[in-house]
């Protein structure tokens, strides 16, 4: 009777102590999904944003290994553009772990109309754009982003660049939304991002990629001349050698873009 007793109890406090554990479990998933929910609400990224964002730091961090030299400028809720070198189709991935809050890249609409992308780009807040051209609408979007203190990311070399050259040939989209907005430009540059000739295969690439960021670039000598000759060629080849600064180049001497692209193709009555 005494081993049955003791059985007995045995039991009960396994029962009590199987409760105890339960309820600290349920006690932690209650708060952990109450910090989430809290921290989502003052993230500066909605719900998918922050999924796609989580899903970013693991590609990152993780799989390409990716190390910051510098912090994303404080602009006090002011927009800017965003530079970088094009040395891989996920540039912006990268990009995207400094500011703290969503950066609109510009897109090739390929991209962003292809059925399986279009959700994902429409979720990251991405501006589709033609390869060719003059694409005014998608323009007039960078503008009024940046106009309204959000960032913008743009490309100035325009396709990647597999050459051994620092950097390609620059075009003055960034300059013009920079100037028609108002707003500095923040230059980074990225070393060693995986890049096969395809979108698809870096993700089944490791890298060691290495990330800087520059200050912000004051433009505000540039603003009431941006109607001038010869004054979003001046500040193109000014982004692009910051950008070849941070890359270790101070010497590098930037070009513009080569014969497709001509002064005033991206003329201020594009835009206006």
């Amino acid at each position: 009777m005494a081993g049955i007793s003791k059985a007995k109890v045995s039991i009960l406090d396994l029962s009590n102590v199987e409760m105890m554990s339960v309820i600290v479990l349920a006690g932690f998933g209650i708060a952990l999904l109450c910090w989430a929910v809290i921290a989502i609400r003052r993230s500066p990224y909605s719900p998918l944003q922050s999924a796609i964002y989580l899903a970013n730091i693991l590609l990152t961090r993780v799989l390409w290994r990716t190390t910051i030299d510098g912090d994303f400028p404080d602009l006090a809720g002011q927009g800017a553009v965003v530079v970088c070198n094009h040395g891989s189709s996920i540039d912006p991935f990268f990009i995207q772990l400094t500011p703290g809050r969503v950066v609109h890249w510009m897109v090739a609409r390929e991209f962003t109309d292809f059925l399986p992308f279009r959700a994902f780009f429409r979720a990251c807040g991405s501006i589709p754009t033609n390869r060719a051209g003059i694409d005014t609408a998608s323009t007039k979007a960078a503008i009024r982003y940046a106009s309204q203190g959000e960032l913008v990311g743009m490309l100035p070399e325009g396709r990647v660049n597999s050459t051994p050259k620092v950097l390609l040939g620059g075009r003055p989209g960034a300059a013009l939304v920079a100037l028609k907005a108002r707003v500095p430009i923040v230059p980074c540059y990225i070393r060693d991002a995986p890049y096969d000739g395809t979108f698809w295969g870096c993700f089944f690439m490791t890298a060691k990629v290495h990330l800087t960021v520059g200050q912000p670039i004051d433009l505000s000598n540039y603003f009431d001349r941006r109607k001038e000759d010869g004054v979003l060629q001046e500040v193109t080849l000014l982004i692009l050698s910051e950008i070849a600064a941070l890359a270790g180049e101070p010497d590098f001497e930037p070009e513009l873009a080569g014969r497709r692209w001509k002064p005033g193709m991206e003329d201020d009555a594009a835009v206006a």
